[in-house]
């Protein structure tokens, strides 16, 4: 008997395939109706939940791409070390592979950053280089290029500026958007070092020109976890290569305290355990629908969770006071 929920196989016996590596697990993240928080019923809502990659979050994505793409051209062989900045994700999925691959590898991690971070990476094995807190994710990336420099030998892949980056969602995460949601009218995601709002909507603009695609960031000077303003000084190349400004149909401002009123509900509504930057992405789609809404038109609205909750306990984002959750987050950085 198959329990609710649990998928047949091909065969219908209800078993799994058994894959080689946990790396085979990375992609084919599920999506989730969470229309029960739209503002009409002529406008659905569904979460495509990135956490369920085996490190936890989108950034699986891009770490697999950028290995594979360093190991297929020779810049990445047995012995060398990787580095990279990070103030999460990207570096907990990279260590996660580099360990299996058998690559060292050394993280640029901001001072301030929250223990589920650094302990997650230590698990992995990483070497962690701090960087100063106050100067957030940007101090790190610039720490990690004079490190680089000073070390030649060592492979920087700098997610900031990879192809590999938007390409992974351009290959695999836009294509199982609408595969799985063919009547999709807008596509909304965070916006941190852009590759995902990049591939994903450029593989959806191809192939679907009408569906909109657009960003959520925190207002100029502040923080939402996760996320970037463009207007802080620092646009990372990806955004500029792949066209960002003609790709993007708009932008959605979400400040910390909206970030986490929308996490609290998708847990509380939907039973989905999610980051704070999927609370701002819930947010900025909850825009979108009510704007539809007050046209009285129709839409299929596909947002990005782009982790799981569990990486942020520590803010106490579902159990502290809401107003002094959203000060600490001005000083902790916890994606």
């Amino acid at each position: 008997m198959i329990a609710i929920g649990q998928a047949e196989d091909e065969q219908g016996t209800g078993t799994m395939a058994v894959y080689s590596s946990v790396i085979d697990l990375i992609g084919e993240t599920p999506i989730v109706d969470v229309s029960v928080l739209s503002p009409s019923p002529d406008i659905r809502l569904l979460a495509k939940l990135e956490g369920q990659n085996p490190a936890g979050s989108v950034k699986d994505r891009i770490a697999r791409a950028m290995i594979a793409e360093a190991e297929a051209d020779g810049t990445l062989t047995p012995g060398r070390t990787i580095i990279e900045p990070s103030s999460g994700n990207t570096g907990i999925a990279l260590a996660m592979i580099a360990r299996i691959r058998g690559y060292p590898i050394k993280i640029v991690l901001p001072e301030n950053v929250s223990p589920e971070r650094r302990s997650m990476l230590e698990v992995f094995g990483a070497e962690i280089i701090s960087s100063p807190g106050d100067e957030g994710s940007n101090g790190a990336v610039r720490m990690a290029q004079e490190l680089a420099d000073q070390n030649p030998d060592w492979v920087f892949l700098y997610q900031y500026g990879n192809e590999a980056n938007p390409r992974a969602h351009y290959e695999t995460t836009g294509p199982e958007i609408l595969r799985d949601v063919p009547d999709i009218t807008h596509f909304v995601a965070g916006l941190g070092t852009s590759g995902t709002l990049m591939g994903i909507g450029s593989y959806l603009k191809e192939n679907r020109p009408e569906v909109q695609v657009l960003a959520v960031e925190p207002p100029a000077g502040e923080q939402v976890q996760g996320l970037r303003s463009l207007e802080d000084g620092f646009i990372p190349p990806v955004f500029e290569k792949w066209g960002g400004n003609d790709l993007l149909d708009g932008k959605r401002i979400v400040r910390p305290r909206e970030s986490i009123e929308c996490a609290r509900r998708l847990a509380d509504k939907c039973g989905i355990f999610a980051g704070l930057s999927a609370g701002a992405a819930l947010a900025g789609s909850l825009r979108v629908a009510e704007r539809v809404a007050s046209e009285g038109g129709e839409a299929v609205i596909v947002f990005l969770v782009s982790d799981a909750g569990w990486k942020y306990l520590s803010t106490g984002a579902w159990t502290g006071d809401i107003d002094q959750v959203a000060a600490d987050t001005e000083s902790t950085i916890y994606f």
